[in-house]
């Protein structure tokens, strides 16, 4: 193994409702293989929080930030609704970052805000009952058990994430290494939407460096199929 891959940092930032537990049994099976983990939870998304309904996405960006810069050769592992800070973070400090890995997920277009119109002074959205959350998101895969946890832990998501748009500038973040762990969407499907420029999908071909993964599974696959969601993370740091 070379000095460049002998010590990279594997930043793991989950997406809505979630926080660090979310990444569990992934991290277990990570340290297991050696690599060092730092899972994250969000500002927002902390239950311990008494302000957390107030926190904005630029909160979160520097929760990031902090988390990098004091990291070796980070490597970003985003999950679903993390790609909002993590696009951000990778328009401001695109040199600091080794690799993004997209776990069902992917960059956000510029000017792109989760949900606009997310009433200002509204409460934080809270988890969906699971029925209306399958409509939008795969849930293929999860136990019983996987779902109990799941709504026993989930923390509401603030307006203020929500609500904000995406302001990008710098060019070089298609510049970082990519790698898109296909889940719900197949990866064939996922370059033809991109060739299409489907909005969710538009800033997928512009990234000059990416590599493709299917794990086939539902939206979550931390919890479905940890271990080779870990193997293939593993991986991706050896390629």
């Amino acid at each position: 193994m070379t000095p460049e891959l002998s010590s990279p940092t594997l930043i793991l930032v989950p997406g809505h409702w979630l926080g660090a537990w979310a990444w569990d049994e992934v991290t277990e099976h990570l340290r297991a293989a050696g690599r060092t983990t730092v899972p994250l939870t969000l500002p927002g998304l902390d239950a311990g929080d008494p302000d957390r309904e107030s926190r904005t996405l630029d909160d979160q960006v520097a929760a990031l930030e902090h988390t990098v810069k004091a990291s070796s050769e980070p490597v970003l592992v985003a999950h679903s609704g993390a790609n909002g800070p993590v696009t951000l973070l990778l328009d401001r400090l695109p040199e600091l970052i080794r690799r993004v890995i997209w776990v069902d997920s992917g960059p956000v277009a510029p000017g792109t805000a989760f949900a606009p119109g997310y009433p200002e002074g509204a409460p934080a959205l809270p988890l969906p009952e699971f029925d209306a959350l399958g409509e939008h998101a795969s849930l293929a895969g999860l136990t019983p058990d996987s779902l109990a946890r799941f709504r026993a832990h989930a923390v509401a998501e603030p307006g203020g994430v929500l609500r904000q748009p995406l302001r990008l500038t710098n060019d070089a973040r298609y510049d970082v290494r990519t790698s898109f762990v296909c889940c719900s969407i197949p990866s064939d499907k996922v370059r033809e939407l991109a060739s299409a420029r489907h909005p969710m999908f538009s800033e997928v071909s512009k990234y000059r460096n990416t590599d493709y993964v299917d794990l086939e599974t539902g939206h979550w696959p931390m919890w479905s199929r940890p271990a080779d969601l870990a193997s293939i993370i593993d991986a991706a740091l050896g390629s």
